[in-house]
């Protein structure tokens, strides 16, 4: 075959590169089975590691050695920050659970476009999608306006189905896998089985975590 013939040929089999995607990362359970999903629909995924909410700081630092052991064994370049507010959370007192984690979702997720932008990514999506625990809605409701202030696209994607895969995923490599959301309501408000046990590692007392305020 002629090298004209070879050129040519080349030519026909070149695709375009995959699209970059950032993922913003609530912890490394809930992001195996997004990033397999993503990967398998052909995105370049990077991961963003912003959740300043998470306390107390002890498993904020847990949560973000296991972020870095998944990029390690997923070949995943992860971006950190390092911003953390614990009094600031304990100042927000929020309402009761009918309207938790809004202040949550808005902060991440206006960051995590943000950070899109300032990449030069184009699209992002976020673990939080994979819990069936979180509030699906509101997530990609603050999310898909977070995406238009920043000029970013927000990519809406049910992976819930796979929640206990990804769980198995992350058992099967070894990941810490907690047993409370993460802001210090949530650990007051854990399964006591478990929250005593957060208690006694962190040297808290119950009676030092604060209440959510009653809604109004």
């Amino acid at each position: 075959m002629s090298d004209k013939s070879n050129h040519l040929q080349t030519q026909a089999v070149r695709t375009t590169a995959p699209e970059r995607l950032l993922l913003h990362m609530c912890c490394g359970p809930c992001a195996e089975y997004p990033l397999e999903q993503l990967r398998q629909q052909g995105y370049q995924v990077s991961g963003y590691f912003y959740n300043p909410n998470i306390h107390p700081q002890q498993e904020w630092e847990t949560r973000l050695a296991n972020v870095r052991r998944l990029a390690e064994l997923k070949n995943l370049t992860v971006y950190e920050n390092s911003d953390y507010r614990e009094q600031q959370w304990r100042d927000y007192g929020c309402t009761a659970r009918s309207g938790q984690c809004q202040i949550c979702y808005a902060l991440r997720m206006n960051e995590a476009a943000r950070f899109a932008a300032q990449r030069g990514y184009k699209l992002f999506t976020t673990s939080l999608l994979v819990s069936p625990y979180q509030n699906y809605e509101a997530i990609v409701r603050t999310a898909s306006l977070a995406a238009r202030r920043y000029g970013v696209s927000f990519l809406k994607q049910d992976f819930r189905p796979g929640y206990r895969k990804g769980q198995e995923m992350a058992k099967a490599d070894g990941l810490y896998r907690q047993k409370y959301c993460g802001c210090i309501f949530s650990l007051g408000e854990t399964n006591p089985k478990y929250r005593d046990r957060y208690l006694e590692r962190f040297g808290l007392n119950l009676a030092e975590l604060p209440q959510r305020l009653t809604e109004q």
